[in-house]
């Protein structure tokens, strides 16, 4: 995306410098030609209606040329293309945790592919933080509470300066890390070897969903007191107050944290909370193991995505 954002920077620069040439140019030759005069009366100008249409009209359609290529290019970096690999991310004060779907952690570094689409899946467990990649040209605010997600497709090995670019305390300035892309082969050998691990992120969910009872309640047949979770990921709910949400998520999250807030239509809300037990990394499993309960037709919502470092596990059921 950086050409995008570089060439509409460019752009608005380029239109501001022009206009601000024009303006005080204008305003330099009015100056000379009506200053005033000795024995010359001024006389009134009524105006010209077509000059003041002309005036009002091109530069609303600058402006509609700078809002159309601006939204062309925030839904393109909102919106990650469909099999994207994912990584979860969690800020903390004062550093990133980051975790791939084969398992492998990291903190303050984040090893990539290059020419491969990666989506992040990011939420801090403390603080507002903001994941910063300036190369990239991509900044997305990290929220507690909530998922808030971004993408890129490394283009050049490298390693590019990793920022957090939302004050978030005394140690601010020292919650940097890096983005290190590597050729695919490289890759390949690091997953091999890099970066501590115990498993998939999926499976580390599966662990996690059964050890807490979570399958007691949500089982594949109709017998379950909670919903089937298979298939469901991506697609649309109906909840008991006819409301109908996607299932994404920050939706499978709130179900784990707070399970009254959306109940699924046809189900009781006996869900216990699990608000203050469950930790982000452990969220973070759980997501991605009811994710891979989902064909992987069913989207952006696929088993590749990854979570932060971890700790220990608690199941929840999901609405």
């Amino acid at each position: 995306m950086a050409g995008n954002v570089d060439a509409l920077y460019i752009f608005l620069t380029v239109v501001s410098a022009l206009m601000c040439v024009l303006v005080f140019t204008l305003v330099v030759v009015f100056a000379a030609r009506f200053r005033r005069r000795k024995g010359v009366r001024a006389e009134q100008i009524e105006g010209s209606l077509p000059l003041e249409i002309t005036w009002s009209v091109l530069p609303l359609g600058v402006f509609f040329v700078f809002f159309a290529w601006g939204a062309w290019i925030y839904f393109s970096e909102r919106t990650p293309p469909q099999g994207a690999s994912e990584v979860y991310v969690v800020g903390k004060q004062w550093m990133w945790k980051l975790e791939h779907a084969e398992g492998q952690r990291e903190i303050n570094q984040l090893h990539v592919p290059v020419g491969r689409d990666i989506k992040l899946i990011m939420t801090s467990q403390d603080v507002i933080h903001s994941f910063y990649v300036p190369a990239f040209r991509i900044k997305q605010d990290v929220l507690p509470g909530r998922y808030t997600t971004t993408w890129f497709r490394a283009t050049k090995p490298g390693t590019y300066h990793l920022f957090c670019a939302e004050y978030c305390g005394t140690q601010h300035s020292g919650m940097i890390g890096s983005v290190v892309v590597m050729e695919p082969a490289e890759y390949q050998a690091w997953l091999g070897g890099g970066g501590a691990t115990t498993g998939s992120l999926a499976s580390n969910g599966q662990a996690l969903f059964t050890q807490l009872g979570c399958a007691t309640c949500h089982r594949t047949d109709t017998q379950g007191r909670g919903p089937n979770l298979v298939g469901t990921f991506g697609k649309p709910v109906l909840l008991e107050d006819g409301r109908t949400v996607m299932e994404d998520e920050n939706y499978v999250r709130e179900s784990i944290l707070v399970p009254t807030a959306k109940v699924v239509s046809g189900f009781k809300p006996v869900m216990p909370a699990f608000q203050g037990m469950v930790s982000e990394e452990q969220l973070n499993a759980l997501v991605a193991y009811i994710k891979s309960l989902s064909p992987p037709s069913a989207g952006a919502a696929n088993t590749a995505s990854v979570a932060p470092s971890g700790e220990k596990p608690h199941g929840p059921e999901v609405h």
